[in-house]
């Protein structure tokens, strides 16, 4: 079995190493670090929980140990490393990595983001930093205010290329790339490789080495579900499996921001503690709602796929897909949530009708089967049951309410139906004699002339005031 010090990394990067617990690297770090140690460029396809952090930043950081230095001159820290996350989330676990592993080298680190005041993380800039780990917007405001210069970095990663795609950072990345300097080294990472990330690699690396460890491919600690389920019954369900399982700690999955609060806030009313965590939360919101996930002071995080990125929970051991993604990689980049470093976890998927093409591809792309388990009592097609127990069924029958008469076959006679009878209208005509103490109606009678009557109508006196 490899160990970390046949790589060649340093003593004090050993060190550090040893007292985090790390044994052996994974498969990616075993690959990519002696490539990144001699300064080549490297393209990699692995998703997360695959050790990718330590990869990069491990040569990262002993290629920057000749510029080391105890020195309280920000001249002698410039940025000499950049890397690019697409979240603050990822930022933020990148940087918390770096920081341990430089415990015992003079080198500074810092992160900036997004969603709070800029003005608290100018100070440190102008102190110095060497590495900087940055989301591109954030990176981009500082550069407009000259807070930093990136004239002299040496390294560039960028980490989950495919979410700054999807999050729209393109036109971000070029002008970030445009403000480095020609000769570097640049490592890229992603889960996924469409036509775009390609082009961004060609534009940005040169003649990288690719290098694919388990893209598509599921941890086997994870045990994988499916629970097949009508889609207005997944609230009932997940709160069910929720209560009678005593599940703590569920990273939950949905498709939609507004179907993260919604859910989020139905399981409140359920009695179960969850909170929400999608790219409309402030940052001040997103990290208390993951400190206390983490904590395990709240028993649900719901989160969008976008928001989950960097969420590094050790031990998670439930991930649930409350919507299944329409893209089959990011099944795989979810439950890689759980089961991480050789610790056991469980993937759960509420599957509705409409939903099994999806779940068609991620069986395709893992190349396996996953278990169907009806839960009883929630059997798929049964709608008339309410999301939870307080709200009232959707089809019920209302009390008091005739039943619909069936519609006649198509192309069978219409008939018009029979007007209703009524005994006093249908008894025959019987004549009867009248006398003026019986008629209801009397007879007409000319009115007597009206009585004259006359009026007197005084007109008002004008008085002349003007001699007075």
């Amino acid at each position: 079995m490899t160990t970390f010090a046949e790589l060649g990394l340093a003593p004090d990067i050993l060190h550090a190493l040893d007292e985090m617990g790390y044994v052996s690297p994974t498969p990616i770090q075993a690959q990519v670090i002696p490539l990144a140690l001699h300064g080549g460029d490297i393209l990699g396809a692995a998703q997360t929980g695959t050790g990718k952090t330590a990869a990069f930043a491990l040569p990262l950081i002993q290629r920057l140990l000749p510029f080391a230095n105890t020195s309280t001159s920000p001249a002698k820290h410039p940025i000499r490393a950049l890397i690019l996350t697409p979240t603050r989330e990822l930022a933020i676990q990148v940087e918390e990595a770096i920081q341990a592993y430089t415990k015992h080298v003079p080198l500074r680190s810092l992160v900036v983001y997004g969603g709070v005041n800029i003005n608290t993380q100018i100070p440190i800039l102008k102190t110095g930093v060497e590495i900087l780990v940055a989301t591109p917007g954030r990176l981009l405001d500082h550069v407009q205010n000259k807070t930093l210069m990136l004239t002299q970095v040496n390294t560039l990663v960028l980490d989950e290329a495919d979410r700054m795609l999807d999050m729209g950072f393109m036109p971000d990345l070029k002008r970030i790339v445009a403000l480095l300097p020609a000769q570097r080294v640049n490592m890229m990472f992603s889960a996924t490789f469409p036509e775009e990330i390609r082009k961004l690699a060609d534009s940005i690396l040169n003649n990288p080495t690719f290098i694919e460890v388990a893209r598509n491919e599921t941890a086997v600690t994870v045990t994988q579900v499916v629970h097949p389920v009508h889609h207005e019954r997944k609230r009932q369900l997940l709160a069910h499996l929720i209560k009678s399982r005593d599940l703590r700690q569920v990273l939950v999955f949905t498709g939609t921001k507004l179907g993260c609060n919604r859910l989020s806030n139905e399981l409140n009313k359920a009695g179960i503690h969850a909170d929400a965590i999608h790219g409309d939360k402030t940052q001040q919101e997103r990290i208390k709602a993951l400190d206390a996930f983490k904590a395990g002071t709240i028993r649900v995080l719901v989160a969008t796929d976008v928001a989950a990125r960097g969420i590094d929970i050790e031990a998670l051991p439930f991930v649930v897909n409350y919507d299944l993604p329409h893209n089959a990689e990011d099944y795989v980049h979810r439950i890689g949530r759980t089961g991480r470093a050789g610790a056991s976890g469980e993937a759960i998927s509420l599957v509705s009708e409409a939903e099994t093409r999806y779940l068609r591809d991620i069986e395709k792309l893992i190349g396996r089967g996953i278990d169907a388990v009806i839960v009883p009592g929630f059997e798929p097609g049964a709608a008339d049951v309410p999301a939870f127990e307080s709200r009232p069924p959707r089809h019920a029958e209302r009390s008091g309410r005739a039943e619909r008469p069936e519609r006649p076959a198509r192309g069978a006679p219409r008939t018009r139906p029979a007007a209703p009878r009524d005994a006093l209208f249908d008894a025959p005509y019987v004549p009867r004699e009248t006398t003026p103490e019986n008629d209801p109606v009397p007879a007409l009678v000319r009115p007597a002339a009206k009585k004259q009557v006359a009026a007197l109508f005084r007109s008002p006196v004008k008085t002349d005031n003007a001699g007075q």
